[in-house]
Protein backbone atom coordinates (compact mmCIF):
# COMPACT_ATOMS: atom_id res chain seq x y z
CA UNK A 1 0.00 0.00 0.00
CA UNK A 2 1.37 3.47 -0.86
CA UNK A 3 2.48 5.53 2.11
CA UNK A 4 1.25 9.08 2.64
CA UNK A 5 2.63 11.22 5.46
CA UNK A 6 1.77 14.82 6.30
CA UNK A 7 3.72 17.21 8.51
CA UNK A 8 1.73 20.13 9.89
CA UNK A 9 3.63 23.13 11.25
CA UNK A 10 1.84 26.11 12.76
CA UNK A 11 3.03 29.46 11.40
CA UNK A 12 4.74 31.66 14.05
CA UNK A 13 2.44 29.93 16.52
CA UNK A 14 2.68 32.09 19.66
CA UNK A 15 2.70 35.32 17.65
CA UNK A 16 -0.22 34.12 15.52
CA UNK A 17 -2.33 33.47 18.61
CA UNK A 18 -1.58 36.95 19.95
CA UNK A 19 -2.44 38.56 16.60
CA UNK A 20 -5.65 36.58 16.44
CA UNK A 21 -6.67 37.76 19.91
CA UNK A 22 -5.49 41.33 19.27
CA UNK A 23 -6.24 42.22 15.62
CA UNK A 24 -4.50 45.58 16.00
CA UNK A 25 -1.20 43.65 16.12
CA UNK A 26 -1.60 42.31 12.58
CA UNK A 27 0.99 43.61 10.15
CA UNK A 28 3.32 44.68 12.95
CA UNK A 29 6.57 43.16 14.23
CA UNK A 30 5.40 41.05 17.17
CA UNK A 31 8.02 39.35 19.32
CA UNK A 32 7.18 36.72 21.94
CA UNK A 33 9.80 36.04 24.58
CA UNK A 34 11.71 37.64 27.42
CA UNK A 35 11.32 41.27 28.51
CA UNK A 36 13.81 43.32 26.43
CA UNK A 37 14.17 45.94 29.21
CA UNK A 38 15.20 48.62 26.76
CA UNK A 39 17.90 46.45 25.24
CA UNK A 40 19.34 45.27 28.56
CA UNK A 41 17.12 42.23 29.02
CA UNK A 42 18.29 38.67 29.30
CA UNK A 43 16.65 35.68 27.67
CA UNK A 44 15.69 34.92 24.10
CA UNK A 45 12.92 35.13 21.51
CA UNK A 46 10.46 32.23 21.59
CA UNK A 47 8.96 33.18 18.25
CA UNK A 48 8.17 36.28 16.24
CA UNK A 49 5.91 37.36 13.40
CA UNK A 50 7.05 37.43 9.79
CA UNK A 51 7.09 41.23 9.98
CA UNK A 52 9.66 40.97 12.78
CA UNK A 53 11.72 38.52 10.76
CA UNK A 54 12.17 41.17 8.10
CA UNK A 55 14.42 42.96 10.62
CA UNK A 56 16.58 39.85 11.03
CA UNK A 57 14.88 38.54 14.14
CA UNK A 58 14.41 34.81 14.68
CA UNK A 59 13.66 32.23 17.35
CA UNK A 60 16.35 31.76 20.03
CA UNK A 61 17.94 35.16 19.29
CA UNK A 62 19.02 37.02 22.45
CA UNK A 63 16.29 39.49 23.31
CA UNK A 64 18.84 42.28 23.78
CA UNK A 65 20.05 41.85 20.19
CA UNK A 66 16.45 41.73 18.96
CA UNK A 67 15.71 45.06 20.62
CA UNK A 68 18.69 46.70 18.94
CA UNK A 69 17.53 45.46 15.54
CA UNK A 70 13.86 46.26 16.10
CA UNK A 71 13.35 48.69 19.03
CA UNK A 72 9.87 49.64 17.80
CA UNK A 73 8.65 46.03 17.84
CA UNK A 74 5.83 44.88 20.09
CA UNK A 75 7.36 42.66 22.77
CA UNK A 76 5.06 40.27 24.63
CA UNK A 77 5.75 37.72 27.33
CA UNK A 78 5.02 34.05 26.75
CA UNK A 79 1.49 33.05 27.78
CA UNK A 80 2.08 29.33 28.14
CA UNK A 81 -1.38 28.49 29.43
CA UNK A 82 -3.11 30.15 26.47
CA UNK A 83 -0.78 28.65 23.87
CA UNK A 84 -1.14 25.19 25.40
CA UNK A 85 -4.93 25.41 25.16
CA UNK A 86 -4.84 26.47 21.50
CA UNK A 87 -2.27 23.76 20.76
CA UNK A 88 -4.60 21.13 22.22
CA UNK A 89 -7.41 22.43 20.01
CA UNK A 90 -5.20 22.29 16.92
CA UNK A 91 -4.00 18.78 17.72
CA UNK A 92 -7.57 17.59 18.17
CA UNK A 93 -8.41 18.82 14.67
CA UNK A 94 -5.27 17.29 13.17
CA UNK A 95 -5.85 13.96 14.89
CA UNK A 96 -9.42 13.82 13.59
CA UNK A 97 -8.05 13.66 10.03
CA UNK A 98 -5.26 11.16 10.70
CA UNK A 99 -5.16 7.39 10.48
CA UNK A 100 -2.14 7.60 12.78
CA UNK A 101 -1.12 10.74 14.63
CA UNK A 102 2.10 11.88 16.30
CA UNK A 103 2.40 15.17 18.13
CA UNK A 104 6.01 16.32 17.93
CA UNK A 105 5.80 19.62 19.79
CA UNK A 106 3.34 22.31 20.77
CA UNK A 107 3.18 23.51 17.16
CA UNK A 108 3.89 20.55 14.89
CA UNK A 109 2.67 17.03 14.25
CA UNK A 110 2.83 14.14 11.80
CA UNK A 111 -0.23 12.50 10.25
CA UNK A 112 -0.20 9.16 8.48
CA UNK A 113 -3.11 9.27 6.02
CA UNK A 114 -2.26 6.13 4.04
CA UNK A 115 -5.66 4.56 4.71
CA UNK A 116 -7.65 7.71 3.97
CA UNK A 117 -6.06 8.59 0.62
CA UNK A 118 -5.40 6.59 -2.52
CA UNK A 119 -3.07 9.01 -4.34
CA UNK A 120 -1.17 12.26 -3.87
CA UNK A 121 -3.94 14.32 -5.43
CA UNK A 122 -6.16 13.24 -2.56
CA UNK A 123 -3.34 13.94 -0.10
CA UNK A 124 -3.12 17.51 -1.37
CA UNK A 125 -6.89 17.96 -1.18
CA UNK A 126 -6.90 16.61 2.36
CA UNK A 127 -4.04 18.93 3.37
CA UNK A 128 -6.02 21.89 2.07
CA UNK A 129 -9.12 20.76 3.98
CA UNK A 130 -7.12 20.41 7.21
CA UNK A 131 -5.51 23.80 6.80
CA UNK A 132 -8.82 25.52 6.14
CA UNK A 133 -10.49 23.74 9.06
CA UNK A 134 -7.83 25.05 11.47
CA UNK A 135 -8.16 28.53 10.03
CA UNK A 136 -11.96 28.44 10.21
CA UNK A 137 -12.20 27.00 13.71
CA UNK A 138 -9.24 28.66 15.43
CA UNK A 139 -8.29 31.68 13.34
CA UNK A 140 -4.63 30.75 12.86
CA UNK A 141 -2.70 29.31 9.94
CA UNK A 142 -0.45 26.34 9.42
CA UNK A 143 1.72 25.03 6.62
CA UNK A 144 1.57 21.39 5.57
CA UNK A 145 4.08 19.23 3.76
CA UNK A 146 3.40 15.78 2.39
CA UNK A 147 5.36 12.90 0.92
CA UNK A 148 6.04 9.21 1.44
CA UNK A 149 8.25 9.78 4.50
CA UNK A 150 8.38 11.87 7.65
CA UNK A 151 11.63 13.60 6.74
CA UNK A 152 10.55 14.77 3.28
CA UNK A 153 7.15 15.83 4.63
CA UNK A 154 8.89 17.93 7.28
CA UNK A 155 11.18 19.61 4.75
CA UNK A 156 8.19 20.23 2.48
CA UNK A 157 6.14 21.89 5.23
CA UNK A 158 8.73 24.67 5.38
CA UNK A 159 8.76 25.24 1.64
CA UNK A 160 5.69 27.43 1.13
CA UNK A 161 5.33 29.16 4.49
CA UNK A 162 3.21 30.80 5.68
CA UNK A 163 -0.20 29.21 5.11
CA UNK A 164 1.10 26.95 2.35
CA UNK A 165 1.02 23.38 1.09
CA UNK A 166 3.82 21.43 -0.57
CA UNK A 167 3.31 17.82 -1.65
CA UNK A 168 6.33 15.91 -2.95
CA UNK A 169 5.78 12.67 -4.84
CA UNK A 170 8.50 9.99 -4.55
CA UNK A 171 9.61 10.47 -8.17
CA UNK A 172 10.04 14.21 -7.55
CA UNK A 173 12.16 14.00 -4.38
CA UNK A 174 15.54 14.38 -6.10
CA UNK A 175 14.41 17.40 -8.11
CA UNK A 176 12.80 18.92 -5.01
CA UNK A 177 15.82 18.50 -2.73
CA UNK A 178 18.74 19.13 -5.10
CA UNK A 179 18.81 22.98 -4.94
CA UNK A 180 18.53 23.05 -1.14
CA UNK A 181 21.35 23.56 1.34
CA UNK A 182 22.39 20.34 3.06
CA UNK A 183 21.40 21.89 6.38
CA UNK A 184 17.76 21.42 5.32
CA UNK A 185 18.23 17.70 6.02
CA UNK A 186 17.05 16.88 9.56
CA UNK A 187 20.15 16.03 11.59
CA UNK A 188 22.64 18.18 9.67
CA UNK A 189 23.32 21.39 11.56
CA UNK A 190 26.08 23.89 12.23
CA UNK A 191 28.58 21.29 13.43
CA UNK A 192 27.60 18.20 11.48
CA UNK A 193 27.73 20.09 8.17
CA UNK A 194 31.50 20.65 8.44
CA UNK A 195 32.67 17.25 7.05
CA UNK A 196 30.43 17.77 4.04
CA UNK A 197 31.66 21.32 3.50
CA UNK A 198 35.26 20.08 3.54
CA UNK A 199 34.38 17.89 0.56
CA UNK A 200 32.88 20.86 -1.27
CA UNK A 201 29.32 19.74 -0.64
CA UNK A 202 26.96 22.64 -0.03
CA UNK A 203 23.70 21.58 -1.67
CA UNK A 204 21.76 18.35 -1.35
CA UNK A 205 22.12 17.81 -5.08
CA UNK A 206 25.87 17.33 -4.59
CA UNK A 207 25.16 14.24 -2.48
CA UNK A 208 23.51 12.35 -5.30
CA UNK A 209 26.94 11.85 -6.88
CA UNK A 210 27.96 9.67 -3.93
CA UNK A 211 26.93 6.00 -3.60
CA UNK A 212 26.13 4.87 -0.06
CA UNK A 213 29.44 3.08 0.58
CA UNK A 214 31.42 6.19 -0.39
CA UNK A 215 29.30 8.45 1.79
CA UNK A 216 29.83 6.16 4.77
CA UNK A 217 33.59 6.04 4.16
CA UNK A 218 33.80 9.83 4.00
CA UNK A 219 31.23 10.91 6.57
CA UNK A 220 30.67 7.97 8.90
CA UNK A 221 27.60 6.01 9.98
CA UNK A 222 25.35 9.06 10.23
CA UNK A 223 25.57 9.50 6.47
CA UNK A 224 23.52 6.32 6.01
CA UNK A 225 20.58 8.20 7.49
CA UNK A 226 21.27 11.15 5.18
CA UNK A 227 21.36 8.82 2.18
CA UNK A 228 18.01 7.30 3.16
CA UNK A 229 16.41 10.71 3.56
CA UNK A 230 17.48 12.11 0.20
CA UNK A 231 16.39 8.94 -1.58
CA UNK A 232 12.97 8.85 0.04
CA UNK A 233 13.79 5.74 2.07
CA UNK A 234 13.09 7.06 5.55
CA UNK A 235 10.76 4.33 6.85
CA UNK A 236 10.18 5.73 10.33
CA UNK A 237 6.58 5.24 11.38
CA UNK A 238 4.21 7.89 12.64
CA UNK A 239 4.26 6.85 16.29
CA UNK A 240 1.07 7.23 18.23
CA UNK A 241 1.52 8.21 21.86
CA UNK A 242 0.19 5.65 24.32
CA UNK A 243 1.51 6.92 27.64
CA UNK A 244 -1.29 8.66 29.46
CA UNK A 245 -3.52 8.17 26.47
CA UNK A 246 -6.64 10.33 26.68
CA UNK A 247 -8.74 8.57 24.07
CA UNK A 248 -9.05 5.47 21.94
CA UNK A 249 -10.46 5.51 18.42
CA UNK A 250 -10.92 3.46 15.29
CA UNK A 251 -11.84 4.48 11.75
CA UNK A 252 -12.75 2.86 8.47
CA UNK A 253 -12.41 4.37 5.00
CA UNK A 254 -14.90 2.84 2.59
CA UNK A 255 -13.54 1.34 -0.61
CA UNK A 256 -16.08 3.50 -2.43
CA UNK A 257 -17.94 6.51 -1.04
CA UNK A 258 -21.33 5.27 0.08
CA UNK A 259 -24.75 6.39 1.28
CA UNK A 260 -25.84 2.83 2.04
CA UNK A 261 -27.24 3.20 5.56
CA UNK A 262 -27.00 -0.50 6.35
CA UNK A 263 -23.32 -0.59 5.38
CA UNK A 264 -22.53 2.51 7.42
CA UNK A 265 -24.34 1.32 10.57
CA UNK A 266 -22.77 -2.13 10.22
CA UNK A 267 -19.34 -0.50 10.10
CA UNK A 268 -20.15 1.53 13.21
CA UNK A 269 -21.12 -1.70 15.00
CA UNK A 270 -17.82 -3.36 14.07
CA UNK A 271 -15.75 -0.38 15.21
CA UNK A 272 -17.68 -0.30 18.48
CA UNK A 273 -16.98 -4.00 19.14
CA UNK A 274 -13.26 -3.68 18.37
CA UNK A 275 -12.86 -0.67 20.66
CA UNK A 276 -14.78 -2.20 23.55
CA UNK A 277 -12.57 -5.27 23.47
CA UNK A 278 -9.56 -2.99 23.92
CA UNK A 279 -11.27 -0.98 26.66
CA UNK A 280 -12.13 -4.14 28.58
CA UNK A 281 -8.58 -5.44 28.29
CA UNK A 282 -7.21 -2.17 29.64
CA UNK A 283 -9.73 -1.83 32.48
CA UNK A 284 -11.01 1.47 31.13
CA UNK A 285 -14.41 3.13 31.34
CA UNK A 286 -15.30 6.34 29.51
CA UNK A 287 -17.64 9.29 29.78
CA UNK A 288 -17.46 10.75 26.27
CA UNK A 289 -18.42 9.10 22.97
CA UNK A 290 -17.56 10.75 19.65
CA UNK A 291 -18.63 9.98 16.10
CA UNK A 292 -16.46 11.18 13.23
CA UNK A 293 -17.76 11.30 9.68
CA UNK A 294 -16.01 12.40 6.49
CA UNK A 295 -18.01 13.00 3.34
CA UNK A 296 -16.96 12.56 -0.29
CA UNK A 297 -15.76 16.19 -0.47
CA UNK A 298 -13.39 15.53 2.49
CA UNK A 299 -15.47 17.76 4.75
CA UNK A 300 -15.16 16.19 8.20
CA UNK A 301 -17.51 16.52 11.17
CA UNK A 302 -17.48 15.22 14.72
CA UNK A 303 -20.30 14.92 17.21
CA UNK A 304 -19.85 13.99 20.86
CA UNK A 305 -22.05 12.88 23.73
CA UNK A 306 -20.87 13.07 27.35
CA UNK A 307 -22.34 11.00 30.17
CA UNK A 308 -22.67 12.00 33.81
CA UNK A 309 -20.98 8.78 34.88
CA UNK A 310 -18.35 6.42 33.43
CA UNK A 311 -19.47 3.32 31.54
CA UNK A 312 -18.01 0.55 29.46
CA UNK A 313 -21.17 -0.72 27.85
CA UNK A 314 -21.04 -1.82 24.23
CA UNK A 315 -24.81 -1.79 23.69
CA UNK A 316 -25.39 1.59 25.32
CA UNK A 317 -22.50 3.07 23.36
CA UNK A 318 -23.92 1.76 20.09
CA UNK A 319 -27.28 3.39 20.82
CA UNK A 320 -25.58 6.73 21.38
CA UNK A 321 -23.35 6.49 18.30
CA UNK A 322 -26.28 5.60 16.04
CA UNK A 323 -28.24 8.54 17.48
CA UNK A 324 -25.30 10.81 16.68
CA UNK A 325 -25.20 9.42 13.15
CA UNK A 326 -28.91 10.13 12.59
CA UNK A 327 -28.12 13.85 12.24
CA UNK A 328 -25.89 13.15 9.25
CA UNK A 329 -28.00 10.43 7.62
CA UNK A 330 -30.55 13.09 6.69
CA UNK A 331 -27.96 15.00 4.65
CA UNK A 332 -28.06 12.38 1.87
CA UNK A 333 -24.36 12.77 1.13
CA UNK A 334 -22.00 9.92 0.35
CA UNK A 335 -19.72 8.96 3.23
CA UNK A 336 -16.00 8.40 2.73
CA UNK A 337 -14.94 7.57 6.28
CA UNK A 338 -16.60 6.75 9.58
CA UNK A 339 -14.89 6.75 12.98
CA UNK A 340 -15.70 6.17 16.65
CA UNK A 341 -13.79 7.54 19.64
CA UNK A 342 -14.10 7.03 23.41
CA UNK A 343 -12.49 9.51 25.79
CA UNK A 344 -12.62 11.07 29.26
CA UNK A 345 -11.33 7.83 30.76
CA UNK A 346 -11.55 6.30 34.22
CA UNK A 347 -10.05 3.02 35.33
CA UNK A 348 -12.88 1.10 36.97
CA UNK A 349 -12.39 -2.63 37.66
CA UNK A 350 -16.00 -2.95 38.85
CA UNK A 351 -17.31 -1.82 35.47
CA UNK A 352 -14.90 -4.21 33.81
CA UNK A 353 -16.38 -7.19 35.68
CA UNK A 354 -19.97 -6.28 34.78
CA UNK A 355 -19.18 -6.02 31.08
CA UNK A 356 -16.99 -9.05 30.45
CA UNK A 357 -19.81 -11.31 29.33
CA UNK A 358 -20.76 -9.10 26.39
CA UNK A 359 -17.66 -10.32 24.54
CA UNK A 360 -18.16 -14.04 24.98
CA UNK A 361 -19.74 -14.34 21.54
CA UNK A 362 -17.84 -11.54 19.78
Amino acid sequence: MPRFVLHADLDCFFASVEMRDNPELKGKPVIIGADPKGGEGRGVISTCSYEAREYGLHSAMPISKAYKLCPHGIYLRVDGKKYSKVSDEVMEILESFADKFQKVSVDEAYLDVSESCINFDEVKQLAYTIKEEIKRCLGITCSIGGSNSKSIAKIASDQNKPDGICIVKPNDIKEFLSPMKITRIPGIGKKTKNPYYKQGIRNIGDLYDFPLYKMMNLFGKHSKWVWKVINGLDKRKVKEGHKGRKSISKERTFYKDTNNQQQIVSTIEKLNIILHKKLIQKNIAYRTITLKIRFENFRTYTRSYSLDYPICDQNKALEIIVDLYEEFSKMFKKVRLIGVKFSNFERTPKILQTNLMMFVNC
